[in-house]
Order: structure tokens, then sequence, then C-alpha cells
């Protein structure tokens, strides 16, 4: 019998949890569009995208406009940009995880909101004082999102019923899928009419807004909130009454290292957010690389893969915490075929994207398939850890992201490097890598995954009931 059935159900949406997961995809849509306008304004921004320094028309139009100022960066120059936030996330990353579980959530995710929003308003100035600025507010805001991204995930270990783990955290999380579906159309629109250091100073103050509403409405336990009913109070503290509370004692750390399910996790972890990366920072620029269209109508077609992968996130969540509460599947089998989906079908569907006599249309519907079903994986690996170690969860979820960011780091900054030597062959270049990358994590996860807790993750001497 499967020990983590609550004892009894209260509604969904009409509950503080179900609030606090919409209030955390909000959060998320607010801050992926700080860190995602500048794929779309980078076109506004510089005199050209195209390698070899090839002329770019629809920029070339706004460089005598003063709303619109034009710089002269290279595709390297832009692709350090546009990778220098994943040093700034990859630095916050195990501090953060490990600092979770010692100092108050409410706060150190509020301040790293707050920062973030501080440094997207400043792009725009960093941007007149030369590239090297834009890079060190890059960074710094990286390091804020970083520690926003792992601290909001542990929030889940005490709000999230076993069997509702995995709606409640993709719910949550798609945020970061619908926040460029969001912010493509927007900042195209407002470049377009505005110019494009609006976009940051909208986007900036919005999340400083966004601040003061979660220090107003978050409580880090359901037991101190005070609007929650009693029932879905009881509901949330029995059902997780049998699991053992996060740790705050010394890292088993060389237990860690020995454990090769979490180490396939940090595997699949690299390779997706190697994918991601390259789906969603160099969505515009293909696009622009295909059709050559303008900066607005760039906007729209980029917003769709995310708008899709936004609704297969919450269809990915609803179907695996369904499968799992019908013991349909065992729980190592639902994060197995999750894990595959979100790997094998962006790796297929980016390959055809490459075949030569595709319509504007195919290739339109292949970038939306490649783009949303890399959300698949929020229900498999991305969840694992908690499955394995709650105790350690904070710490994990930290060293996993970083290994993660080390490959959207290392992906984006390559396929620059890619883009300004080969313009005919390079697409071809970042997809096959890109494929070969996803398949090969996959077959070590499928191989070595658990679902279990782990002997080293288990409470030894005091478990509460």
């Amino acid at each position: 019998m499967d020990n983590r059935l609550p004892p009894r159900k209260v509604p969904n949406f009409c509950s503080i949890r179900y609030g606090l997961a919409l209030f955390l995809q909000f959060s998320n849509v607010v801050i992926i569009s700080q860190r995602a306008c500048i794929n779309l304004t980078m076109i506004a921004m510089v005199n050209s995208t195209e390698p070899h320094g090839l002329s770019n028309t629809s920029t070339k139009e706004l460089q005598d406009n003063i709303k619109n100022p034009v710089y002269n960066w290279s595709p390297e120059i832009q692709g350090i940009i546009l990778s220098s936030i994943f040093y700034g996330v990859l630095i916050a990353q195990i501090p953060a995880g490990y600092l979770s579980g010692i100092y108050s959530i409410k706060k150190m995710t509020g301040f790293a909101l707050f920062f973030s929003s501080l440094f997207t308003l400043l792009i725009p100035l960093a941007a007149e004082f030369g590239e090297i600025w834009v890079i060190v507010c890059r960074v710094l805001q990286g390091i804020s999102q970083g520690i926003a991204f792992t601290t909001q995930q542990i929030i889940w270990v005490k709000w999230a019923p076993p069997l509702e783990q995995g709606r409640l955290t993709t719910l949550s999380i798609s945020g970061l899928l619908l926040g460029p579906s969001v912010v493509m159309p927007l900042t195209g629109f407002i470049s377009d009419s505005l110019g494009w250091p609006i976009v940051f100073y909208i986007f900036g103050a919005c999340g400083c807004a966004l601040t003061l509403f979660w220090f107003i409405l978050f409580y880090e336990d359901p037991n101190d909130h005070p609007c929650i009913s009693i029932s879905e109070k009881e509901y949330i503290t029995s059902s997780l009454a049998h699991q053992d509370r996060p740790s705050t004692s010394s890292l088993p750390i060389k237990a860690m290292l020995k454990c090769l399910p979490l180490w396939v996790i940090s595997l699949c972890n690299f390779a997706i957010f190697w994918a991601s990366s390259i789906l969603n920072l160099y969505t515009p620029m293909f696009i622009n690389y295909k059709f050559h269209v303008n900066v607005r109508e760039n906007g729209l077609l980029s917003s769709l893969p995310n708008l899709f992968a936004w609704i297969f996130s919450i269809l990915a969540g609803h179907m695996s915490d369904t499968l799992q509460s019908r013991n349909i599947f065992s729980l190592l089998t639902i994060r197995k075929l999750f894990t595959s989906l979100g790997l094998l079908l962006p790796a297929l569907f980016s390959l055809c994207l490459l075949y030569p006599g595709s319509s504007f249309y195919s290739i339109i519907i292949f970038l939306i398939l490649a783009g949303a079903s890399g959300s698949f994986a929020l229900s498999g690996i991305l969840i694992n850890a908690l499955d394995i170690a709650p105790r350690y969860y904070g710490f994990l979820k930290g060293v996993t992201n970083l290994l993660g960011m080390t490959g959207a780091l290392i992906s984006t900054t390559v396929t620059g490097m890619i883009l300004s030597q080969d313009s005919e062959s390079s697409w071809l270049k970042i997809f096959l890598l890109m494929s070969s990358l996803n398949v090969i994590s996959l077959i070590f996860y499928i191989i070595f995954a658990k679902a279990e807790i782990q002997d080293w993750a288990k409470e030894r001497q005091t478990t509460y009931l």
C-alpha cells in the first residue's frame, strides 16, 4: 500500500496552497521576463545579430532614433551578454540551497526578487557606459535570480502534500515557461512603439511592486498562515507527518558523492538546461536568420514555444500525479517516462527544423514542439531529488541546479561562438550537439535512476510522526 496517501482531501483550487502556487507562478513570470526580454531587445540594441557583421535592416532604421540607441557589439559579445546571467545564477545555487535550511525563505526570496528587479532597471544606463557594465548587471541579476529560483522550490517541502507535489511544483515553476510567451510579444510591441529601454523599466518596476506583495502575503509554514482553513491545515500537516523534516545538521557529502541516482539527476539537469537555454535565448535569432521579420513579428513568433511549454507543463503535472495516485505506474516509472519525453522530443523536433524543404508553417510548428516538449521534464528529473532525499532537498536542488546552469552557460557561449564562425552549417552543429547530449544523459538516467529515499537521507535518530 502506498504510504504517501493522505488521510483525506480538501478542495484544490479554492485553497491557500494553490493560491501560493499561482502567486509563485506570477513571480516567475516577472523574473523570467526580466531575464528574457534582452533576447529580443538585442536585435534592436545592436547594429547586427548576423555572423560576420551582415547588416540588419530593421535595426538600422532605428539607429537615428534617440529612444533606441544602437551599439556595435559583435556576435561573440552578444553571446557573452546573453550567457552572463548564468554566471550569477551558477554562483548562487549551492549557497542558496544550503542557507535556505538556515535562514528565512521569505526574506531570501523577497530580497532576491527585489535585487533582480533593481538590476533590470539599471541595464539601459549600463549599456551607455559599455558592454562590460551590462555584463556586470546581468551577473548580479543572475545571482539574485539563482537565489529566488532555489529558495522558492524549498517552500513545497512544507506546503505540498506528497500526491500533489507534481502539480503544485509544475504550476509554480511553469511561470518560467509562461514568462517568455508574455514577454516576447510585449517586448516586441514596446520596443517598436516606445523604445527598447522602456522594456527594462517596465519589467523592473513590476518586480519591485511584486516584492512588496510577497512580504505581505507569504507565510513559510501553513500553521502560521492567518487565512488558511483548519481542514486544509490539517490535510497538509497530516499528509507530511510521516516525512523527515529538512535537516540543518552536517551534510553527508561523502555519501552524496557515491550516490549514482544523484549523479544522473545532475547529468540530466545539465542536458535539459543546455537545450532549454538554446531554445529560449536563440529562438529570436533563429527566426530572424530564417525569415528576417521585424522585431514585433519576431516577438509574437518567439512567444509561441513558451506558451505551449506552459500548457504542456500544467498537463504533465496533473498527469504525473494522476498516474501516481491511481497506482497506474510506480513513482520511478513516472519519473523515467516524463524525463524521457522531456529529453527525446526536443532533440527530435530540433533536428526537424533543419529539413531543407520545410515551409514557414512547418518550421514554426517544429519550433513550438521543440521548445514546449522539454517541459515534460518538470514532472520527471527536475523533481526527482525530492524523492530520493527530502531532508536535504534545498542543498541538492542547489547542487543539481548548479550543474544545470553550467550547461546553460556553456551552451549559450558555445552557440555564440559557432554562429560567429560558420553561417551556413552553424545551426546544424548546434542542434546535433544538443540532441546527442540529451540522448546520452537519458540512457544513463534510465539505467541508474531511483525514486525512493536513499539510506544516507533517512532520519536515523528522531522521526517526526
